[in-house]
């Protein structure tokens, strides 16, 4: 099983490698609107559950992302255990991707 965080500059990497990479953002919509990473899809942390074959549909590494990390690292271990080996937090969340990767994203507080 990978480690369950990956670093923004990674996921940079790996997206623009090609590799299949299913980024999904789990703050909530109002969050989402004040900034948003492109191609991203938003599902709240409190929907995920009825999200699961969604989820499952797809062959992509999941790429879970919040504002600091905190609540993507705890969809990411609870998807584990619901048998989703590769699900990954992405560490320091949008925050850190507009800081690491593209500060074109908007930061907020």
């Amino acid at each position: 099983m990978p480690a369950i965080e990956i670093d923004p500059t990674e996921v940079k990497r790996r997206l623009d490698a090609g590799e299949k990479i299913r980024m999904v953002d789990v703050r909530e919509p109002f969050e989402h609107q004040q900034a948003h990473i492109a191609g991203a899809e938003l599902i709240p942390m409190r929907s995920v559950p009825q999200a699961l074959e969604s989820l499952r549909a797809g062959t992509a590494q999941l790429v879970l992302f919040c504002h600091h990390g905190m609540r993507s690292l705890q969809v990411a271990e609870w998807l584990r255990r619901q048998g989703f080996d590769d699900a990954v937090s992405m560490a320091g969340g949008i925050d850190r991707w507009s800081l690491e990767v593209d500060p074109t994203v908007q930061r907020y507080y």
